[in-house]
């Protein structure tokens, strides 16, 4: 039976996950400036590129869900109780959307890790090319870790998403 501890559990989980992506961002970011401000060579400003780029998406992202995360935690398990409605209006249809863009995302992380790889191995023995080769790793080092992320998200969400849905299914049977 899902209860309002399940709730509570993927909210808690879901803020644990996007502090660590936040952390990851930030560390990703300040590694890329000390490559490419003080290391200064172009395998280092190649590597600096997606973990800025990246970084800064993992930075913002991050903190956006964890800074909402209390706040709906508090909304679900209210309605819970209080209004049953509002799990079946807002946070089903929230977390179906959320479960497609995890399927969007997978498939562009995925393309993303083998074109750093495929860059990688393209331009290893090109002297002139240690650009790309940072860029590559680089590229592929980013999806990788969102992938993960992805992956772990998308495990949480789906078990949530289908603990709601079993809750309006148990729910619109006792109401007939």
């Amino acid at each position: 039976m899902f209860t309002k501890t399940d709730i509570e559990k993927y909210f808690i989980a879901e803020k644990s996950a996007s502090f660590a992506i936040t952390i990851i961002g930030a560390a990703a970011i300040i590694l890329a400036l000390v490559f490419f401000f003080y290391l200064k060579t172009n395998w280092h400003k190649g590597f600096a590129v997606p973990f800025i780029i990246v970084g800064l998406l993992h930075l913002t992202a991050g903190y956006t869900v964890y800074k909402s995360c209390d706040e709906k935690r508090k909304q679900n398990v209210y309605a819970y109780d209080m209004n049953p409605d509002q799990l079946k209006n807002n946070e089903l249809p929230r977390m179906e959307m959320l479960r497609n863009n995890f399927k969007i995302f997978k498939a562009l992380e995925v393309v993303l890790l083998l074109l750093g790889i495929g860059l990688f191995f393209y331009f290893r023995h090109n002297a002139d090319n240690t650009f790309w080769v940072g860029f590559g790793i680089a590229l592929a080092i980013e999806a990788a870790i969102t992938l993960g992320f992805n992956f772990i998200g998308n495990k949480n969400a789906t078990k949530y998403t289908n603990g709601l849905q079993r809750l309006m299914h148990t729910s619109v049977n006792k109401n007939q």
